[in-house]
């Protein structure tokens, strides 16, 4: 973990209040941690930093993560495919990452991408602002993302029938800095950031995946600057009680406060200058596009994730 990372971090567990971490570390390398920990002197809480990666999703157990699909090696390379596949030359390419990217304007400050997955969001960023964080709660993801970060290239073996695997190689383009990423283990509903130090926040294909998609915005509002920030959320709004209880939904259902559409809920809460995203942001623009994941060679998912920006 990049040592500057350090100014922005607070205790998760402590939310609403914001208690500074302390930091032991036992291995530093170049002004990235490699071994240590972050304690909160408040709660007692201990967060380990392993192989650079840190460790601060307070709700994380072992036997969540055991249990957790995107820990496996086969969906960290379907995940791999899906946001780099441009990269590789694949003609099943997915272009999403790339669409996304297009919509957030060049800012000065930082960015934080909401479950980044292996990272392709961040990177992107790291060529708009001047520095992008990208945070997930399977710690696979997150070393996928900082060996990208630290080698600039990757193997990844794709499934392409049974047993059988073929290799593709992944290279970032020179535009993405590795000087301007880090990507850190964390729960998008308790972030472990400083109130309003965010200028560029995303949340692709996360808000119908965690258990409070309301407290999801809400941690968003609370880090993102009141001024100069950018919003972009984007999903498909699957909505399963697998997820989260219908009465947490933000659409998808009949009556109730979030009746009618995802998105259009979404864009509503946004604008609201007396709600609790306050103050208000300008919805701007909204839309679909086509996001795809492949499986294997003979199987791919395409699904249609609908986005809106909004800025402030």
């Amino acid at each position: 973990m990049k040592t500057h990372l350090l100014e922005l971090l607070i205790c998760p567990r402590c939310l609403p209040a914001e208690e500074s971490l302390a930091v032991d570390i036992l291995d530093e390398r170049n002004g990235d941690i490699a071994t240590g920990s972050l304690r909160c002197p408040q709660c007692g809480a201990l967060y380990p930093i392993v192989d650079g990666v840190a460790l601060l999703d307070p709700q994380a157990t072992e036997v969540q993560r055991a249990a957790n699909k995107y820990e496996t090696d086969e969906v960290v390379s379907s995940y791999l495919w899906s946001h780099f596949s441009d990269l590789i030359g694949d003609e099943q390419a997915s272009q999403a990452y790339a669409t996304w990217a297009g919509m957030m304007a060049p800012q000065p400050g930082v960015a934080l991408d909401a479950g980044g997955a292996v990272g392709r969001f961040t990177f992107e960023m790291s060529a708009r602002c001047d520095f992008a964080i990208g945070i997930d709660t399977s710690q696979a993801f997150i070393r996928a993302a900082r060996q990208l970060m630290r080698e600039r290239s990757m193997v990844v073996a794709l499934k392409d029938e049974g047993l059988l695997r073929r290799e593709a190689t992944i290279r970032l383009p020179d535009t993405w800095r590795s000087d301007r990423v880090e990507f850190v283990v964390a729960n998008a509903l308790a972030l472990p950031f400083r109130q309003k130090t965010i200028a560029l926040f995303s949340s692709l294909n996360l808000v119908d995946k965690v258990p409070s998609p309301l407290n999801h915005l809400r941690e968003m509002n609370r880090v993102t600057r009141n001024q100069h920030a950018q919003f972009l959320l984007s999903d498909p709004f699957s909505w399963s009680t697998e997820a989260a209880p219908i009465a947490a939904w933000l659409g998808g259902k009949a009556d109730g406060r979030f009746a009618g559409k995802g998105l259009a809920n979404v864009a509503a809460l946004l604008a609201d200058a007396g709600g609790e995203l306050a103050p208000a942001w300008r919805v701007g623009e909204s839309g679909s596009v086509w996001w795809t994941i492949r499986t294997h060679s003979n199987h791919y998912e395409l699904i249609r994730s609908c986005y809106v920006h909004a800025n402030r």
